[in-house]
């Protein structure tokens, strides 16, 4: 009878320890992952990997993208360019195309040589539908069999972008709607759209006195809950600024972004905000300013403000957003130079170069590492932490753009040529 208990017993408890794990799988329901902050809980990550290692499978792509795909359960949603359309594809776990819906038609098939074309803003899913922006201007909505539930041009709506390297940001989909910076030089709007139905909910303008391709910015909201306020936090236009969720009314700017006496007339933002309870750290381009901002901001603030925790003349990367894990900031530069700093002191931990490329995509954090993508297809992994520590270089024979997503103890790669779900070594 007691051996009979205690089998059962410990059946419960292995029963209960697996389903807990299940329990805390995470998706990646957004370029930024589970809490739009690229970190993900994920534990027994692949650490090595190559063209013949570790590779659960490898699916040929229609195109070109940049956009980071999504994951939720079993599932994958990845954009693309095809010809001259733009495409969501619904790809299961196990490598399989499930389904193929075009979003968008016409528009650049390459912008900026070899850099992007109009499929490179990223979708996002709330586990019921997907919604996927494109360079034309089509926002989408379609449920997880793929039938299109509304699609709307938002050009038809509030004007042709006029942005030199095409409007690739990603809406910000929260609770019951989707945020959409537009910045570009035919207009500066934050837009609010219920994901029902696709219909505007408020629109305001976004003002900014930037000139020349200042004017313009690629970066992606995200939400800076730091526990007694919430805001939309906007960057870009030499600004940044936090929004009310009801009604889009600005909360506060952080100004001397670009400032006068040295202006650039150059300085697009591409790299998005990231947000903490404890900070928020908002970056320029080029290797310049990039400041953490105190909870409960509020109207202008300007350099030396009482809401800055701190300001930084130099750092900020030009492409890739910045990583916050434990405590620490990684920024990686566009030419492979990693720094770790402190993220509410701004102070430098370290600094170390990397492989030696064009570096596009957003670091993310996972099982104790930091894992950081270039474009020619060479991945550093680095210990997390205060001490500098290189644990693998990784290679690929593609193009890489598009930052990973990490799910059910996978890496997923979006190439140029394929997508990659990278495993485990058993």
């Amino acid at each position: 009878m007691l051996q009979s208990t205690m089998a059962r017993g410990m059946f419960i408890a292995a029963l209960l320890l697996a389903l807990s794990g299940a329990v805390r799988a995470d998706n990646w329901p957004n370029w930024r992952g589970p809490d739009n902050t690229g970190v993900s809980t994920e534990t027994g990550l692949p650490l090595k990997w190559g063209a013949t290692k570790n590779i659960a499978w490898k699916l040929p792509m229609p195109g070109r993208g940049g956009a980071t795909p999504i994951i939720w359960k079993d599932r994958i949603f990845v954009t693309s360019g095809e010809g001259n359309n733009q495409v969501l594809m619904c790809v299961s776990t196990d490598g399989k195309l499930l389904w193929k819906r075009t979003v968008g038609s016409g528009g650049r098939a390459a912008i900026r040589g070899d850099e992007a074309n109009e499929a490179s803003a990223s979708p996002s899913t709330d586990g019921k539908h997907i919604y996927v922006f494109v360079g034309t201007g089509n926002l989408a909505c379609f449920d997880f069999e793929g039938k299109e539930i509304w699609n709307v041009n938002i050009q038809d709506r509030h004007g042709k972008f006029l942005i030199q390297h095409g409007l690739h940001s990603t809406p910000l989909l929260h609770k019951g709607r989707l945020y959409l910076s537009l910045l570009h030089s035919n207009g500066h709007w934050v837009i609010a759209i219920d994901k029902a139905n696709g219909k505007e909910v408020w629109k305001v303008e976004r003002k900014s006195d930037a000139t020349d391709e200042s004017r313009e910015a690629y970066t992606s909201p995200c939400i800076w809950n730091d526990g007694k306020q919430t805001s939309l936090v906007v960057t870009g236009c030499d600004y940044a600024t936090g929004h009310r969720l009801d009604d889009g009314k600005e909360m506060w700017r952080l100004g001397d972004l670009n400032p006068k006496s040295s202006y650039s007339g150059a300085l697009r933002i591409i790299a998005s905000p990231v947000a903490s309870p404890g900070v928020l750290v908002v970056p320029t381009a080029r290797g310049g300013l990039i400041v953490g901002v105190k909870p409960v901001a509020s109207g202008n603030i300007t350099a030396g403000s009482d809401f800055e925790l701190w300001r930084k003349a130099k750092g900020a990367p030009d492409v890739p957003s910045p990583l916050m894990h434990d405590g620490l900031l990684y920024l990686c530069r566009e030419n492979g130079v990693l720094t770790c700093w402190d993220m509410m002191t701004g102070k430098e931990v370290y600094q170390s170069r990397l492989h030696a490329d064009r570096y596009r995509a957003s670091p993310v954090y996972a099982d104790g590492r930091v894992y950081i993508t270039s474009r020619d297809g060479t991945f550093a992994v680095v210990k997390a932490g205060r001490k500098f520590e290189l644990l693998a270089t990784n290679n690929l024979p593609d193009v890489f753009t598009a930052s990973p997503a990490i799910a059910d103890g996978r890496i997923y790669l979006r190439g140029f040529d394929n997508l990659y779900a990278i495993m485990s070594e058993k």
